[in-house]
């Protein structure tokens, strides 16, 4: 996540032109109303927790090229919707949103998030968490604390595995507070200030903000939504030759935010590259439970059945079953893991022994039936999304994808830090493709997520359609044009 401007604070030029990026996008006529979007998003994210930088020197302006004026008019925009406020001689700073001045960041019923791919707990949850609360008893007497996890647990997440093709026992397996916490012990024990950590262009926001706040350099190769196969393993063989990445990330089934898949060829060529030059990997399959075209046990195999013994894989239940469990797990060569779980003890002691229990119920033969449920419902609604911005947003484009939780969409124009703007005014929060970038960019691109329900997704898209024709200067189209699903 992109780093945010806090309220109350100053912000130097130099420093204020790297959190915006690439910010215009209208030209110069627009350059004033496009630099005050590009601020009001980043102060609209919320408050850091750093002191901020000092003011920038009187005059000076945040990039070569940026006249003053141009500066003054931004500023006016932004003092009339209350997020800069100024006084004579002390010159102008960030101030926090104020409250009831308008839809600013609209709340409650009428905002629809579409920030997080984030479902609702699978159905029959209920019935689960009966089952497990009977079953919690015979742990009740021990004494709770499992750094690995409860034995029953990874047996089952093991067996997942290995039904996939990766022969895996109970003991190279962890569970974890979900999967990015995963990634964070990984990223802890691997990685170090200075280190280059290989990641996909786009990739998971959270992802970036770990190497980042573990004082590492993320090194984007890029994908092609648009390929046949999407990942460029020449271009993943040059950085890993040219950068010598002290580990790579990736998340090769259904790739967050794109929803692409590599074919099992790709596997294997990208497996033997990572095997070959000894680069350690996690390899995220948060979404590997998600497939639309059918079991996942009959698609390609995981990426570390050929990338070796430094390949770590995490996985979680928090897109599959629900986030609130907050359950994940590594999966790791015998010597990787124990030297994961003796780094883990300086940051937690273990997951919580009721939630395991509960994902030990989900993960058991039933569970599955429960999981092949939700894959039809995810694949209508991804399916009546992409119907919605047919008919509302027909010039934008997407690849519909075979499993995930999105849509990764191209835009018209470089207009989705705009659009994330107009968008809030108009009861809808989206997170911009700047998010996705290593380095911001992806102007062109939004992840529109379609894990909440169909009403709720058609009555997005129409909201998203009236900020986008606001910010393009277009009409909306209106309700007789649109038929109603």
């Amino acid at each position: 996540m992109q780093p945010q401007i806090p309220p109350g604070g100053r912000i130097s030029g130099p420093r204020l032109a790297g959190l915006l990026g690439s910010w215009r996008q209208g030209g110069s006529r627009h350059g004033a109303a496009d630099l005050a979007a590009a601020i009001e998003l980043h102060v609209l994210d919320g408050p850091r927790p750093h002191p901020p930088p000092p003011p920038p020197p009187r005059g000076r302006a945040p990039a070569p090229g940026i006249s003053r004026t141009l500066i003054g008019a931004a500023l006016d925009r932004l003092r009339e919707s209350g997020i800069v406020a100024s006084r004579r001689g002390a010159g102008s700073w960030v101030a926090a949103p104020r409250r009831g001045s308008g839809p600013l960041v609209p709340s409650g019923d009428d905002l629809i998030c579409l920030a997080r791919a984030a479902p609702s707990a699978l159905p029959g949850m209920a019935g689960v968490l009966d089952t497990a609360r009977r079953a919690l008893t015979e742990h009740l007497g021990e004494h709770g604390y499992y750094e690995r996890g409860l034995l029953a647990l990874r047996e089952r997440i093991a067996q997942r595995y290995t039904d996939r093709g990766l022969p895996t026992s109970a003991s190279q397996v962890m569970v974890t507070n979900g999967a990015h916490h995963a990634f964070v012990l990984v990223l802890r024990m691997l990685a170090g200030p200075g280190d280059r950590v290989l990641v996909e262009q786009p990739t998971y926001p959270n992802a970036l903000e770990a190497i980042r706040s573990a004082h590492a350099v993320p090194v984007p190769v890029a994908l092609d939504p648009a390929g046949a196969r999407g990942w460029d393993i020449a271009g993943i063989e040059a950085a890993v030759r040219q950068a010598a990445p002290r580990l790579g990330y990736l998340v090769v089934d259904f790739h967050n935010p794109t929803g692409l898949r590599l074919d099992a060829e790709g596997r294997e060529r990208l497996g033997a590259l990572l095997a070959r030059t000894r680069t350690p990997v996690v390899v995220d399959e948060s979404l590997v439970e998600l497939d639309y075209e059918g079991d996942p046990v009959d698609g390609p195999p995981p990426l570390a059945a050929s990338a070796g013994d430094l390949a770590i894989t995490v996985g979680s239940a928090s897109k599959s079953h629900w986030g609130g469990l907050r359950m994940g797990w590594i999966r790791a060569s015998e010597d990787m893991l124990g030297r994961l779980v003796s780094s883990r003890f300086a940051v937690d002691l273990g997951s919580p022994v009721f939630e395991q229990v509960v994902l030990a119920e989900l993960l058991a033969e039933a569970g599955f039936g429960m999981l092949a449920q939700r894959r039809e419902e995810f694949r209508a609604r991804r399916d009546g999304l992409a119907e919605a911005l047919s008919w509302y947003c027909p010039d934008w484009t997407w690849t519909l994808p075979p499993g995930g939780l999105s849509l990764w969409c191209r835009l018209p124009e470089p207009m989705s830090t705009r659009l994330a703007v107009a968008a809030a005014g108009h009861g809808v929060q989206i997170a911009p493709g700047s998010r996705f970038g290593a380095h911001g960019g992806l102007e062109r691109w939004l992840r529109l997520p379609f894990a909440q329900s169909p009403d709720r997704l058609y009555e997005a898209v129409r909201r998203l359609s009236a900020a986008a024709s606001a910010v393009r200067g277009t009409p909306a189209p209106t309700a007789t044009e649109i038929p109603i699903a």
